[in-house]
């Protein structure tokens, strides 16, 4: 007989003989399993979609941030995946950055400093001692590079020379050069011109200040001149970049003093050629004094001179002797004579550069009480009524100290109109060094009091302070040098004989 279960397939029992509490939770399991596995691959593809979202919004800003240029070199690039195109983006910017500009600017040399010139005159040994102390003084304030040539004789050469081998390594290059031309040849040239003479104490030396400019070389174009009786308070550069200011036609530039007035000297006093800014190369090129080497050029190809119109109409017909009156300022005659008929090649010069003892009285200037007002300043100031400074507070800048030819009546020295007369004892009359004056062991005297101690200061400044930098020293002498005159004939007989 069958069982009860004899029906039943032995191989594939009824589910719930094959179902246990344990097959029950794997399954359970299973699917649980399934769901975690379809919940990350969900996160997944979400981020990877996040990623991609960003990435795009990062080309998207680099693509903005671009100039026309990097677009051009971007469209000039096949098509490639977005790190390529990140890559090729940085080596463009690599390549076009400043950097590369700026390496080449600084392998580029600065360009040189242009040098200070100075055109002097030290003719004699206290004429040297003297201009030691102007030159001293310069090269103590300067800024820039020196250049000083000096028309000397072979004694203020030789005194010169001495101070300036102290010098070994200023701040700044400093150049000196030595003319020496001979007594004869300064007398010549003289009398090449016919026309002028002299009776000034300075003599023939002096009146080479109206030849400076044919005595030096012609790439010598501009420089400063100042008599030897004189120091700096500050930068000469100051004073040298004045030439950039000056208009196309000025050649002279000097103090003038309208409110000064001395027929004796044909008004000469008006101007003082003890400090000028000279133009050199327009002075060549207008020719301005004059030579018979010149008047026998018929070639009509140059100017004739400048001078000698303005000699006759200020000094009236010449002598017996060819020469033009000359009441005793020697080449200063000259000068007001030249600027006076020829204003258009002339230019004022500030009294800050001339602060002069005799005949000016500093201009009321001192040193002393450092915390003085423009305003308070102002009160002192003399000698400037009817000037072209006559509102203006003077601020020295050079010290002149010594007027040799000031032994005329008190009366002709100061402006008419001036509360406070002239200290006679000002004009430093009787000595051959301004600084060896008596006066400067007066300690009553106003000139001492109110200036005795920058004189001391300048004077006592030992040449061996100023080595302080790298600077360099050049020093040379060039023997009897040629006038221009003498230039232009050689010149002349070189082009006739072509």
């Amino acid at each position: 007989p069958m069982s009860p279960h004899a029906d039943a397939d032995p191989v594939d029992p009824p589910l719930s003989t094959t179902r246990s509490p344990r097959s029950a939770w794997d399954t359970g399991s299973v699917l649980r399993s399934r769901r975690r596995k379809w919940l990350l691959a969900s996160l997944l593809l979400v981020g990877a979609l996040f990623l991609l979202f960003s990435q795009s919004r990062l080309d998207t800003d680099q693509r903005v941030c671009l100039d026309p240029l990097d677009l051009q070199a971007l469209h000039a690039v096949p098509t490639a995946p977005p790190t390529t195109v990140t890559v090729a983006v940085t080596v463009a910017v690599t390549v076009t950055a400043p950097p590369a500009v700026h390496t080449l600017v600084t392998s580029q040399k600065p360009s040189p400093v242009e040098p200070i010139v100075f055109g002097l005159i030290m003719w004699s040994l206290p004429s040297a001692i003297e201009g030691a102390i102007l030159l001293k003084s310069a090269i103590m304030y300067t800024s820039r590079p020196l250049e000083f040539h000096i028309v000397c004789d072979d004694t203020g050469e030789a005194y010169l020379s001495q101070r300036l081998a102290l010098l070994t390594h200023p701040v700044h290059n400093v150049t000196v050069r030595f003319y020496r031309p001979s007594w004869q040849s300064m007398v010549d040239r003289i009398d090449r011109d016919s026309t002028i003479k002299t009776n000034h104490l300075a003599g023939v030396p002096g009146l080479m200040k109206l030849f400076l400019h044919e005595i030096f070389p012609d790439d010598i174009s501009k420089a400063i001149y100042v008599d030897t009786d004189a120091f700096f308070l500050t930068d000469p550069a100051l004073l040298w970049d004045r030439f950039a200011t000056m208009n196309d036609t000025v050649a002279i530039s000097m103090p003038t003093h309208p409110d000064q007035a001395a027929p004796q000297w044909h008004d000469a006093n008006k101007i003082c050629s003890c400090i000028m800014l000279l133009n050199f190369e327009r002075l060549r090129n207008m020719r301005l004094m004059d030579s018979v080497i010149y008047r026998n050029d018929d070639s009509g190809l140059f100017p004739p001179a400048l001078s000698p119109p303005t000699f006759d109409a200020l000094f009236g017909p010449t002598d017996s002797e060819g020469h033009f009156e000359n009441g005793g300022l020697g080449d200063q005659e000259y000068f007001w004579a030249i600027v006076k008929g020829r204003p258009d090649i002339f230019e004022h010069l500030p009294y800050d550069w001339e602060v002069s003892s005799c005949l000016l009285d500093m201009y009321g200037t001192r040193i002393g009480q450092d915390d003085a007002t423009m305003d308070e300043e102002r009160t002192h100031m003399v000698h400037v009524y009817q000037t072209p400074h006559e509102d203006d507070v003077i601020l020295p800048k050079l010290v002149h100290l010594y007027v040799p030819s000031c032994l005329l009546a008190v009366a002709t020295c100061h402006a008419a109109n001036n509360p406070r007369p002239l200290s006679h004892s000002n004009c430093l009359f009787g000595v051959d060094v301004y600084f060896e004056w008596d006066g400067w062991y007066d300690p009553e005297n106003t000139l001492t009091a109110n200036w005795g101690s920058a004189l001391d200061y300048h004077v006592g400044t030992k040449w061996i302070w100023l080595n302080r930098g790298h600077g360099k020293v050049d020093v040379a002498t060039i023997m009897d040098p040629l006038f221009s005159d003498q230039r232009f004939a050689r010149w002349r007989e070189q082009t006739a004989s072509t």
